[in-house]
């Protein structure tokens, strides 16, 4: 029976010189294990053994305060107790079977250091395992998921969590690596949040891992609070219709024809910037967005609006010049991401172009309650319901939304609604 105890690992303290000045103290256990109490108070496990001959310490962890009263892994044979030798922290019991097996392995000519590092080498740390999750996941994602998920993690996690194994991350070392931008970029931070998870996740389905993955209620305890909210500021829906007039008042250059056009097809900013004529069907007063524009990969039909048609036939009014992408940017190149937010905040407007999806689904709400919240859903390009009521929905409600996006587009912009019956026409069709 071991000398050492719970109550006395957790009340060790380390000594004092006649100075005041600490030093490290060590407890035995017995069988060669010590426990070091380092002068700055942290505790881990040691071993001292003898390997041919010569008298050796081993470094085994550091000591698993939270489960100190647990029990080890019941593994008997040394042989079959590698995957102790991955543990970093360990109880004092998991410290007792691992300098059991170790000092088997001495006596039978091995060397232990070897034996203990062995499998831990074949664990890859967080930075080799992000990059082989997404070598292995990319083909189910889009271009710009992928590339997202990759450079977030490396900018964002790398630091902290890049050189830890992924056998070795707990809760505490997640806290560490979002704490910088939890609050400065909560939005950010959860995404990170979520993809180390996957990470994790990933190398638990590897066989990296055996630990079962951080609860997110354990990694909030340990960080702020974040600004209540989160969510996309968005433009008061009563404010769209003057917004809109003004902006239709100036030159319409690329980003402002497109930030209108989000205006009024509520597609996202990316979808948006990649819109080609070639997708739109001004007979059908349709905008067809193939799957590969679409933030999650599902083809998505727009109805468009009397507004919506107006804004193409003002911005290209000379149909033989309809081909490629609606709004180019320089050169005929895309738009850059930040070329409709540029365009509303030269407006004056604090609020993201992504938030007038917020704004019509208040308008929606309030404005025309008879047509049922899911069509709003899908009009924005919302999954609806849960999957069995997914599987049974055979209809995208088209005509349904097309009387939403109507409405809408009276709403914003009345001027350009029916255009054939205004008495001043706004614009000229070629």
């Amino acid at each position: 029976m071991g000398k050492l105890t719970v109550a006395k690992i957790r009340n060790a303290k380390p000594a004092y010189d006649v100075d005041g000045k600490a030093k490290a103290v060590r407890l035995s256990d017995g069988e060669g294990l010590q426990l070091l109490v380092k002068p700055s108070g942290g505790k881990s496990w040691v071993l001292r053994v003898q390997v041919r001959g010569k008298s050796r310490d081993i470094g085994l962890g550091g000591v698993d305060q939270d489960g100190l009263g647990r029990e080890a892994f019941g593994q008997q044979d040394p042989l079959g107790a590698l995957s102790l030798m991955q543990r970093t922290s360990l109880t004092l019991a998991e410290a007792r079977e691992k300098s059991a097996a170790l000092r088997k392995l001495a006596k039978a000519g091995a060397d232990p250091i070897l034996e203990r590092d062995k499998e831990r080498k074949s664990v890859p740390t967080f930075a080799e395992a992000t990059n082989a999750a997404y070598e292995a996941l990319k083909e189910g994602w889009s271009s710009k998921t992928s590339k997202a998920f990759l450079a977030s993690l490396q900018k964002h996690a790398n630091p902290k969590l890049g050189p830890l194994r992924v056998n070795e991350i707990g809760a505490s070392e997640i806290v560490l690596a979002l704490d910088p931008i939890w609050n400065h970029k909560p939005v950010m931070a959860r995404k990170v949040r979520s993809r180390i998870g996957q990470v994790l996740a990933f190398s638990k389905a590897r066989g990296w891992r055996s630990e079962a993955l951080p609860e997110t209620r354990e990694m909030r305890s340990g960080l702020s609070r974040q600004a209540a909210g989160g969510h996309f500021e968005a433009m008061p829906y009563a404010d769209c219709p003057g917004f809109f007039l003004s902006e239709w008042g100036k030159e319409l250059s690329s980003s402002r024809a497109a930030m209108l056009f989000a205006m009024l097809t509520l597609n996202r900013s990316g979808s948006v910037r990649q819109a080609t004529w070639e997708q739109v069907n001004l007979d059908a007063r349709e905008w067809k967005s193939p799957a590969e524009i679409m933030k999650k990969g599902r083809a998505h039909d727009v109805a468009l609006s009397d507004a919506a048609i107006a804004l193409l036939d003002r911005f290209v009014p000379d149909r033989k010049l309809r081909i490629g992408l609606i709004f180019p940017g320089a050169r005929g190149a895309r738009l850059s991401d930040m070329s409709l937010t540029k365009a509303l905040r030269q407006a004056g407007r604090t609020e993201t172009v992504h938030g007038w999806r917020s704004s019509f689904r208040d308008w929606a709400a309030e404005r025309m309650p008879e047509i049922p919240i899911l069509v709003a859903k899908l009009a924005i390009s919302h999954k609806v319901g849960d999957a069995t009521d997914q599987a049974y929905l055979r209809t995208d409600m088209l005509e349904m939304r097309r009387e939403l996006f109507d409405g809408w587009g009276r709403f914003v912009a009345p001027s350009l609604s029916n255009a054939a019956a205004n008495a001043v026409p706004l614009y000229k069709s070629v």
